[in-house]
């Protein structure tokens, strides 16, 4: 007898880990059946899951963190024991945008790109008509990571552009139907807006941080109560899981089960490419081989790391206008939960830190670090202006952010 486990998720490359999970067999061995509801937007897969229509959910890492303190909703604590993966978005703009800020061929360097995006930003802006950017959800990584970059390049995303919230389904549309000028999604979505000749890839959020979280897994805090022990053995499939993801010899497999009409409902031959870091960044280019554009498995990728749900409540704290809280800053690394992970991969071949938060941002890498089960070396993971944050130092490292 198997245990029957409900998942909500978007049509994105990054919910591959449960859906592989179910279609190898890793979910199966651990005595568990994943049924999954595919949904358009965030808000949804969020409502899906709060309201118990779902028993887990493929999240948005802001948004679990959000949903806890209570911002935008009555508050409902979430708990994150797995990080799906890192990175994987990309900003995606109108040809007419890239022609302007951006060269022809590869990706553009983030402070070029920022400084002329930053002219015709101003000139938008001086006629009435400013710069429209999509983003996913307000309480996203994408969100997040496109402000950062934006604000150090001296462009105000509250007041030099307008940011407007698109599900992540219908982004290249925006794109081609001029309701946007720029979007910041995941895959496959940038990869559809180049395929339709609507846009053009200029940067990939691994630049902006290298290592930056981006999807989780999610459960209700007060459904892991009774749902641990069948939480420990779905770490133990995804686990597995991740480790055929990043195996070469299982790309295609693996791309054709994520394309089925079920799941992303999309095109193999663009799911490989965000599987094997390979992108093309404009109609009818080669595509570019981006190492750690789409980060996981390796380095402990999935271990949720306190330190990472520290840095997204700064950035809620900074574009919410909020005054830091100490307590909240607790809340909020709370959300995430090593805890669970380290006890459900205790007896499997998952190297471990010994720590639960690091600086991040603060890696030149590759560096051996402290691990209480295997060995483990982090790579490079740094912001993009060079800054680190500490989460023992948040005030002081807010007070340093530009204020523009």
């Amino acid at each position: 007898m198997t245990d029957r486990l409900t998942i909500g998720f978007l049509p994105l490359v990054d919910a591959a880990l449960p859906i592989l999970a179910q279609e190898l067999g890793f979910a199966e061995e651990q005595g568990l059946t994943l049924e999954f509801i595919r949904d358009v937007s965030w808000a949804s897969v969020l409502d899906r899951l709060l309201y118990g229509h779902s028993d887990f959910a493929h999240m948005l890492a802001p948004l679990a963190i959000a949903a806890t303190l209570g911002r935008g909703r009555p508050a409902k604590a979430l708990s994150v024991p797995f990080v799906l993966g890192l990175n994987g978005n990309a900003v995606t703009m109108s040809l007419d945008l890239a022609d302007k800020v951006a060269g022809r061929d590869g990706l553009g360097l983030p402070y070029e790109v920022g400084a002329k995006l930053k002219q015709e930003a101003l000139l938008r802006k001086a006629a009435g008509r400013k710069l429209r950017f999509g983003v996913v959800h307000r309480y996203s990584s994408h969100n997040y990571k496109l402000r950062y970059w934006l604000a150090e390049c001296g462009i105000h995303p509250d007041s030099d552009i307008d940011i407007v919230t698109i599900a992540p389904p219908f982004a290249a549309d925006a794109l081609a139907s001029d309701e946007v000028d720029a979007i910041c999604v995941g895959e496959p979505w940038n990869s559809v807006a180049v395929e339709r000749g609507v846009g053009r890839i200029t940067l990939v959020t691994a630049q902006i941080w290298r290592r930056g979280v981006e999807k989780v897994l999610a459960i209700p805090t007060e459904k892991l109560a009774e749902k641990k022990e069948q939480t420990e053995r779905l770490i133990r499939a995804l686990h597995r899981a991740g480790r055929d993801f990043i195996n070469p010899d299982h790309w295609d497999r693996n791309a054709a089960i994520l394309a089925r009409s079920e799941y992303l409902d999309g095109s193999g031959v663009l799911i490989r490419r965000a599987i094997s870091d390979h992108i093309m960044l404009r109609s009818g280019a080669e595509p570019l081989h981006i190492p750690d554009f789409m980060f996981q498995y390796r380095e402990a990728a999935n271990f949720p790391w306190v330190s990472q749900a520290a840095w997204l409540y700064s950035q809620m704290l900074r574009w919410d206008g909020l005054s830091y809280d100490a307590q909240q800053q607790k809340q909020a690394e709370a959300v995430f939960r090593p805890d669970i992970y380290r006890k459900a991969l205790a007896d499997m071949d998952a190297p471990m830190p010994s720590a639960n938060a690091k600086v991040e941002g603060g890696v030149q890498g590759p560096l051996a670090v402290g691990a209480s089960q295997g060995a483990l070396t982090l790579g490079s993971d740094p912001f993009f202006d060079g800054r680190a944050f500490d989460p023992d130092q948040m005030e002081s490292y807010l007070r340093n952010l530009p204020k523009n």
